[in-house]
């Protein structure tokens, strides 16, 4: 997963030994927009690559804005794109990102571990 580890305009390094890659601000900036969630969840749920068309029908969007959309996606390292042809095919690319999000819950973990008064809470007391 490309978390763009070079520019630390767009990142912050965690001062935790358990984080191998630094957080990488373009990667939730990509995950906090709503028809980009939308986009994941319509890749997601095809379970295959999908064309900018299909993946298309999950916003009421031009076609060339869902596109920005992927190429946003693509950037932060969350769906990869295969040319074929004069079609471009998006599917995500769980493998990377599942692994930063797991290094990151453990390194928050590991700094700050929840009292038992805080389990499943989601912080709220």
């Amino acid at each position: 997963m490309n978390v763009q580890a070079s520019n630390l305009d767009n990142c912050i390094v965690a001062g935790n030994e358990g984080l191998r890659e630094p957080i990488a601000v373009d990667l939730f900036k990509a995950l906090a927009d709503p028809s980009r969630a939308a986009i994941l969840g319509s890749l997601a749920s095809a379970g295959r690559p999908l064309r900018v068309s299909e993946v298309s029908t999950c916003c009421p969007q031009d076609l060339s804005v869902v596109s920005r959309h992927l190429a946003t996606l693509r950037e932060a390292g969350v769906v990869e794109s295969e040319r074929r042809g004069r079609e471009v095919w998006y599917r995500l690319e769980t493998g990377g990102l599942v692994r930063y999000l797991r290094d990151l819950a453990d390194a928050f973990e590991s700094c700050c571990p929840p009292t038992s008064s805080e389990d499943g809470k989601h912080g709220k007391k």
